[in-house]
């Protein structure tokens, strides 16, 4: 037995540090999401705040959003042209996202400098690209509402679910990468 562990080490050692991280985190996202109930931000901070900068990316780009807290939806609506298009709920936020990418990201970790500021630019790129991705799913769903099941569950998901493919590629390429000489 004291041998398979010897053997398997690295692996053993990765799963350990990417479930205890994904549990540990995603554990703390709960306790946030029940103490945020009644946070004046509804249905919570993180994604209120999404919905509204989405709704500012929409203004920019000339649509006209308004938007409204919908309780029995659990989520923020953003109307474009007085017609329903999107409602954001709490898994559209990213934060669940960006715990699977940090628990990655961390099972795999180096030096504390290197890792924290890829963790850092990898959390926030995710996120604008979550705001935009929001965005461009209410257009869509605005304009081409007959592609509504493809579009909300299979492409808008493909967008932010492949960017951190890449990037946990592009983590683990720095890992392996060999100094210039």
């Amino acid at each position: 037995m004291k041998d398979l562990f010897i053997k398997y080490k690295s692996v053993i050692k990765f799963v350990i540090l990417f479930l205890g991280t994904y549990l540990v985190l995603s554990a703390l996202y709960a306790y946030y999401l029940k103490i945020s109930v009644n946070s004046g931000y509804p249905p919570d901070f993180f994604t209120n705040l999404v919905a509204r900068q989405s709704s500012a990316l929409l203004d920019a780009l000339g649509y006209q959003p308004r938007m409204e807290y919908v309780p029995q939806h659990k989520g923020m609506f953003i109307i474009l042209e007085k017609n329903y298009a999107i409602n954001i709920v709490e898994g559209c936020n990213a934060v669940s996202v960006i715990i699977l990418f940090v628990a990655f990201v961390i099972s795999f970790a180096e030096k504390f400098k290197k890792t924290f500021f890829f963790l850092l630019a990898g959390a926030v790129l995710i996120y604008v690209v979550n705001i935009f991705r929001i965005a461009m799913l209410a257009i869509a769903l605005y304009k081409y509402p007959e592609y509504q099941d493809v579009l909300h569950s299979v492409i808008f998901p493909a967008v932010i679910y492949g960017m951190v493919f890449l990037l946990w590629i592009i983590w683990v390429r720095t890992l392996n990468a060999k100094p210039s000489k």
